[in-house]
């Protein structure tokens, strides 16, 4: 989870409007110019407030870039009864809701897609947050593996962790993609296929690829 600078519980109704816009604008900003190049003059901009008012809200740049991957989370989660993600083998039911829900936020998924590239560089304040969440998104997808195998009843094989680590990759890659041409990939679908075929191929392992290769 980013540590930002959450409102705390008892903030005012408007003042937790004004954060929710800033919020909204910041996700925009930071989807479409990055977070360099994307400025707190531009939130503010957009939001029709001053730097400064946006500063009151959020105190710095780098807390604003932490709430926005926070909001993101949020939104992965918004539907749930439990406000958590599921653990098990629902997860990977999970993952494909969240895949077919992305559709219908592209700006998140924009603003998602784009700080997490950045954060392979030197010192980018959404560094900490992204290898938290891939390890943390690993362990889970892990689990889930482990506790399918002993409700189906299979030996755990030793590409458990290959599996969980695909997964992540494929759902990442199909959301570039998608954002790239829209009008040709099926975020859905396609992380649905994905997702199956790697869980089906950690359960039940085929012949390995070279036997597909015909000289």
């Amino acid at each position: 989870m980013a540590k930002g600078s959450a409102a705390p519980a008892n903030v005012r109704p408007a003042t937790r409007e004004k954060r929710e816009l800033i919020l909204k604008a910041a996700v925009e900003i930071f989807g479409n110019k990055g977070s360099t190049n994307g400025t707190l003059a531009d939130v503010a901009e957009q939001v029709g407030i001053t730097h400064a008012g946006v500063l009151h809200h959020f105190g710095s740049k780098q807390n604003l870039l932490l709430e926005v991957l926070a909001y993101r989370d949020q939104a992965d989660v918004a539907e749930l009864a439990e406000k958590r993600i599921p653990r098990g083998p629902e997860l990977f039911l999970h993952l494909v809701r969240t895949a077919i829900s992305n559709e219908l936020r592209p700006g998140i998924v924009q603003a998602y897609t784009v700080l997490s590239s950045e954060s392979v560089t030197d010192n980018h304040p959404g560094r900490e947050y992204f290898e938290e969440r891939y390890t943390t998104l690993r362990r889970e997808v892990t689990e889930a593996f482990h506790l399918l195998c002993a409700q189906e009843g299979v030996d755990e094989p030793d590409t458990i962790a290959t599996g969980a680590a695909s997964i992540l990759a494929v759902m990442d890659g199909l959301q570039l993609q998608w954002l790239l041409h829209r009008d040709v990939v099926d975020l859905g679908g396609a992380s649905e296929f994905a997702i199956r075929a790697i869980v089906n191929g950690v359960m039940h392992p085929g012949p390995a690829l070279e036997s597909y290769v015909r000289e």
